[in-house]
């Protein structure tokens, strides 16, 4: 019976790029193996990792391959030249998805006939500042701050999937694109756990799942203010390229890096002022945030000046 269902349904390709992500990998595959759909791949691509990443996610996928050197060309190599379904869709290691996602995207694209999916995102983490990153992530879903997941592989493969020139942008730019050849869509759907075996995995991270619908659960570890300032200040190199690409007066750019929306209109617009009031101490601590990140960007370095924060230091 599951053969049949899995025959009826079109193939996703569940692609995830590695470095050196031994503690996360199995969780992040055996949220993606607790999937109700029937009819998924799981694709790692890995990036030299010289710990025991490939080795464990060889144990779950036989679809295990090395491409660097950034998440670009990774999520490329297995999204276009590796996969094989219908639909396509990337995640990072540190990621578990709530049991029906990938039904409901399915589900989703099929009946309404968009070109990608925008999906919920909750950080996890019990500690103040982890709070407040998972309450500023609740104000982008479905924006221009947002960036798809769920991608019609036709419609990624001609538009030619990421740009590898940009490493942090890049998100912004394939919604640009994948946006000139039709809609995108946020899946907003319910959520039944039920006795969902990562339902406490979940709950020791501080969120307790019942409460949110379809989402991926973002496993960061618990916030660490310079190391995220190190991150968002590489991924600031390469705004410049991604400006110049599209143009300071585009209107999405405009809202993306323009202080108006970034900093105020994103934050109130559609009733969601309200959070801002019911929530002052997480709003005040994610106004911190966002003010020492626009500092990053205003200081930000030219290509290659600022270092990876994913590359491993050498010993």
């Amino acid at each position: 019976m599951l053969n049949i269902e899995r025959k009826n349904l079109p193939l996703v390709s569940v692609v995830i790029t590695t470095k050196n992500e031994e503690k996360n990998i199995e969780t992040c595959i055996k949220s993606i193996k607790c999937q109700t759909y029937p009819n998924i791949e799981i694709i790692v691509v890995d990036n030299n990792s010289d710990d025991k990443t490939k080795v464990l996610a060889k144990k779950y996928t036989k679809l295990v391959f090395n491409k660097g050197p950034e998440r670009s060309t990774q999520r490329n190599y297995g999204m276009i030249d590796k996969s094989g379904g219908k639909y396509v869709m990337f995640i990072d290691c540190d990621m578990v998805l709530s049991p029906n996602l990938i039904k409901e995207c399915a589900k989703e694209i099929e009946k309404n006939k968009e070109v990608a999916l925008h999906i919920p995102e909750i950080v996890l983490g019990s500690k103040f500042w982890s709070k407040v990153r998972c309450f500023e992530r609740t104000f982008y879903n479905g924006t221009v701050i947002d960036g798809a997941r769920f991608f019609d592989k036709r419609i990624f493969k001609k538009v030619g999937g990421f740009d590898e020139s940009m490493s942090g942008p890049e998100d912004w730019d394939i919604d640009k694109k994948m946006k000139q050849q039709g809609q995108i869509g946020l899946i907003n759907a319910r959520e039944n756990i039920g006795k969902w075996p990562l339902r406490t995995f979940i709950s020791k991270r501080g969120i307790n799942p019942t409460k949110f619908g379809v989402s991926i659960y973002h496993n960061e570890a618990e916030f660490d203010l310079k190391k995220y300032l190190q991150k968002k200040g590489y991924y600031a190199t390469s705004f410049d390229n991604y400006i110049n690409k599209w143009g300071k007066s585009d209107p999405d750019i405009k809202k993306q890096l323009g202080l108006v929306y970034r900093y105020f209109g994103v934050f109130v617009e559609k009733g969601k002022w309200l959070k801002l009031c019911a929530h002052p101490f997480l709003a005040l601590g994610m106004m911190y945030l966002r003010l020492s990140v626009g500092m990053k960007f205003l200081l930000r370095k030219k290509p290659g000046e600022a270092e990876n924060p994913y590359k491993k230091p050498r010993v």
